[in-house]
């Protein structure tokens, strides 16, 4: 499993820029470029959950899945670079992140 580092804080599942969630899934099946990616499991904080839910403990690494076929680090659509990053700091949908990590092949 990948190391993450997510930089979208306003995503329920950022735990001090870890990610509590399990696992993730990066979208971009056409993608060309890391701007062209997303990460499909951002939710966005709202209203009063945005200093309430608790989602658990950020983990360092984290199972992903990948659709973005052209990067070089998916294989048989699981990530397998030793480190990825998420970024979207003040991402307000999950098309507003990306993996900053895409490599095309």
């Amino acid at each position: 499993m990948p190391a993450l580092s997510c930089t979208a804080k306003t995503c329920v599942y950022n735990k001090n820029e870890y990610c509590s969630k399990g696992d993730i899934l990066v979208d971009g099946d056409t993608a060309q470029t890391a701007d062209e990616t997303c990460c499909r499991s951002f939710v966005e904080k709202k209203g009063s959950a945005k200093n309430s839910v608790d989602t658990g403990c950020g983990c360092k690494t984290i199972a992903v899945d990948c659709k973005a076929c052209e990067c070089t680090f998916n294989k048989q659509e699981k990530c397998h670079a030793d480190k990825i990053t998420i970024t979207g700091t003040s991402a307000c949908k999950c098309d507003e992140t990306c993996c900053g990590s895409f490599q095309r092949q």
